[in-house]
């Protein structure tokens, strides 16, 4: 245990270490599957219930779980920003490639709840582009997913089920 002057400081009053690289594409794997899952859930529930309270706890859900998993995009740009691994590994390449449909993901999805907000007139031509804002949605979300796949086989430790 660290002392300072006549003192020892507690475990757990340090300062943990900085997330390495690996850590953080591991975090942001790991907040896009969850990602997809509560999508996925969301769109169950919508379908199936009729309950408001629990429409709304899943759309909160779903919110939140966009929320973390653009703060994990953001933390791993930073830790990443320099950051060249030695012989380019492939869990590099496959993480960096799910960070871009990450943010490809985040700003679809930011650019449909703009789109919602601001549609005053309910017009042919209006919906059409704001249906069509929420197919590229559900395409950058597909294509999330399809990236934290091929992350997972190429870090296969990354996942929760191990």
């Amino acid at each position: 245990m660290p002392k300072t002057g006549s003192r020892t400081i507690p475990a757990e009053l340090r300062e943990p270490a900085e997330p390495t690289l690996e850590e953080r594409a591991d975090a942001i794997y790991r907040w896009a599957v969850e990602t997809c899952h509560q999508h996925d859930r969301f769109a169950r529930v919508l379908a199936r219930s009729t309950d408001l309270v629990e429409v709304r706890a899943a759309q909160e859900l779903v919110h939140l779980c966009d929320e973390t998993l653009c703060t994990m995009l953001k933390a791993y740009e930073k830790t990443g920003a320099d950051a060249r691994p030695d012989g380019a590994p492939e869990w590099w390449h496959k993480a960096n490639a799910l960070w871009h449909a990450g943010r490809e993901y985040v700003r679809r999805h930011d650019g449909c709840d703009r789109a919602s907000r601001s549609l005053v007139l309910h017009s042919r031509e209006a919906l059409g582009e704001l249906h069509m804002r929420y197919e590229l949605e559900a395409s950058a979300l597909l294509a999330l997913r399809h990236a934290a796949d091929a992350y997972c086989r190429a870090r296969p430790q990354s996942s929760d089920h191990h």
